[in-house]
């Protein structure tokens, strides 16, 4: 095996001419540098040198592997001042998944952060509903995902061991609020029992939130009647002010939207999701996606 600092010191041999003299230029002794020079001739297999009067010259072999030791050691140097500038957040990247309502109201926030404490570091987001963005995670495709569970959700793979594989950040707990047209007979209310809703069409949202909901309403005795179904929340929104139905939305979805032609109601009993920021255990250790988390963590706080 050839090593770098093999390399250093047979150029170094070139370079000087001699072993003394490359020891001075190294700051270790000359019997360093020929035992050293002898290790590498035994793991190349050939000589590298010939002694010529006072002087070192180099074989056709030696000459060789100064040319190409040229470019490695170039390249090791540009490789630890990379590592070097990552590791003390003045470049670095992370790729970063986030559900729509987290894309328009946590990320923002704290990616202005992020930049304005490490503008080195670049991230890159992508959007995705878990558990699509916790799947991505785990494939290697992005660094940190933004995910959300409902409290108490019965469906397959949900509940404590869902994530156990990954290191899980809390960023908020979301209460779901209702969304009537504003000229609806509850407009006014301040608390709405989901079941006063019963007779009434629904807008759902994502597949998982959908399933919440159904759930949430087969609680409270009666299975919502669905009649319009969209991932946008601003679409939701839009329907719901429109008079064609009433909703259900996480908090921090509103807040990303303006509900024209329609208003929020608080539900009882409440509903409430955990949002967090996932990511691997190894993932954790990088500064630049440690970085990410806490600027993350910071823009849960409300």
């Amino acid at each position: 095996m050839i090593e770098a600092r093999h390399l250093r010191v047979l150029r170094a041999v070139a370079t000087t001419g001699s072993f003394s003299a490359a020891g001075r230029e190294l700051g270790c002794t000359q019997p360093a540098v020929s035992q050293q020079m002898k290790a590498l001739e035994a793991a190349v297999g050939t000589p590298l040198l010939i002694r010529a009067g006072r002087e070192m010259r180099l074989t056709q072999a030696g000459e060789a592997l100064v040319r190409h030791a040229t470019g490695i050691l170039a390249g090791l140097t540009a490789a630890e001042e990379e590592i070097a500038a990552i590791a003390g957040l003045r470049a670095g990247r992370v790729r970063l998944v986030s559900f729509p309502s987290g894309s328009s109201t946590l990320v923002p926030t704290a990616l202005a952060a992020l930049r304005a404490a490490h503008p080195g570091t670049r991230v890159s987001l992508e959007e995705a509903e878990p558990p699509r963005s916790v799947e991505l995670l785990r494939q290697g495709d992005c660094d940190v995902a933004l995910a959300f569970r409902y409290e108490g959700a019965a469906g397959a793979g949900e509940g404590a061991g869902e994530w156990e594989d990954l290191v899980v950040r809390p960023l908020l707990t979301d209460r779901l609020v209702g969304l009537v047209p504003e000229r609806h007979r509850l407009a006014r209310a301040g608390s709405v029992a989901i079941g006063e809703l019963a007779g009434d069409p629904w807008i759902a949202g994502c597949p998982r939130c959908r399933g919440q909901l159904v759930q949430v309403c087969e609680g409270a005795g009666f299975t919502p009647r669905i009649d319009f179904a969209t991932d946008d929340y601003p679409a939701v929104v839009g329907l719901v002010g429109a008079g064609l139905g009433v909703a259900v939305l996480p908090q921090l979805a509103v807040e990303s939207v303006r509900p024209r032609g329609a208003r929020t109601v608080e539900l009882e009993p409440a509903v409430r999701r955990e949002i967090v920021a996932l990511t691997l255990p190894d993932l954790a250790q990088v500064p630049a996606v440690a970085a990410t988390l806490e600027e993350l963590v910071r823009a849960g706080v409300r």
